[in-house]
């Protein structure tokens, strides 16, 4: 029997998915201690706020106020962006007609950063996290597709966030032993390899080599390109079913914002195959 194209097997089982309505997205890592909190006051964040900070890739649960990173004498990295989080605030008001004081709640927020973007702060005020790490795996198609990589950009684990940097061409992931599965950890690897083949270097592709804002057309097309093609590369590692219902949430998120664009999936699409050809070292053909 011939062996299906793995492209058209991931491309259709994608689409199946997406057809069927949203399906949340999760950080394929573990986080320590699950619930979002305060790394001064101790508290959980509540109500709509576990999930703005849950959906950051940071893999502590600890956030602080500008403020209070200063107070423990450290600093926020240069570059870092704070998230904000609302709350309730109880107004009180004089009712000018019958005198009577009453309080009306007030919406407000504020601006906060995770623990993992910040510097200086002294450990004995951070509180001990027991990680919920697994023995790491490795698999060795996957193995082997990272290894045979062209190219290929310096990959580290320093850092608590996943992400690809042009400015040094490199890619940085949790610890291995902190994702999920073993498989999740190579998606995740697999998504940002993608993204380093946009260097001016390889295929010097504009969702990279340009500066895009967060949710702009081009940002989520490189997104999108980075997932498919991360589906890609896990359908030729022989692992699509363990991570095949994360990769279709992702790209669902995306595709909400371009849903007038009839192109974009195409184009997306076609840019992942490129990539992830080049990845393969393979020569693509028939892709612009």
């Amino acid at each position: 029997m011939q062996k299906k194209d793995a492209y058209q097997v991931i491309t259709d089982r994608i689409c199946e998915l997406l057809e069927k309505g949203e399906i949340p997205w999760e950080k394929p890592w573990n986080a320590g201690a699950d619930m979002p909190r305060n790394l001064v006051s101790k508290k959980e964040y509540r109500g709509v706020n576990p999930f703005l900070l849950s959906a950051m890739r940071f893999t502590s649960p600890f956030w602080l106020t500008f403020k209070q990173v200063k107070k423990l004498g450290g600093g926020v990295k240069a570059g870092e962006k704070g998230t904000p989080v609302v709350f309730w605030k109880w107004i009180e008001y004089e009712d000018k007609e019958t005198g009577e004081k009453e309080k009306v709640p007030f919406l407000r927020y504020y601006t906060i950063f995770n623990l993992t973007q910040c510097a200086g702060i002294p450990e004995e005020k951070i509180p001990a996290l027991e990680e919920k790490t697994r023995s790491f795996n490795p698999i060795e198609e996957a193995e082997r597709i990272v290894s045979g990589m062209p190219q290929r950009p310096t990959i580290e684990h320093i850092e608590s966030q996943a992400y690809y940097r042009p400015s040094n061409d490199k890619v940085n992931l949790p610890k291995k032993e902190l994702f999920k599965s073993n498989e999740e950890y190579y998606s995740t690897l697999f998504h940002e390899l993608t993204h380093s083949t946009g260097h001016e270097s390889r295929l010097n592709r504009k969702g990279i080599i340009e500066l895009n804002s967060f949710g702009s057309h081009n940002y989520s097309k490189e997104e999108l390109c980075a997932e498919m093609g991360s589906a890609f590369l896990c359908g030729e590692a022989g692992i699509v079913e363990r991570i095949i219902e994360n990769s279709a949430g992702y790209i669902q998120g995306w595709l909400k914002r371009l849903r007038s664009d009839k192109k974009f999936l195409v184009h997306a699409a076609a840019q992942a195959q490129k990539a992830s050809d080049f990845i393969l070292g393979r020569k693509a053909e028939g892709v612009r």
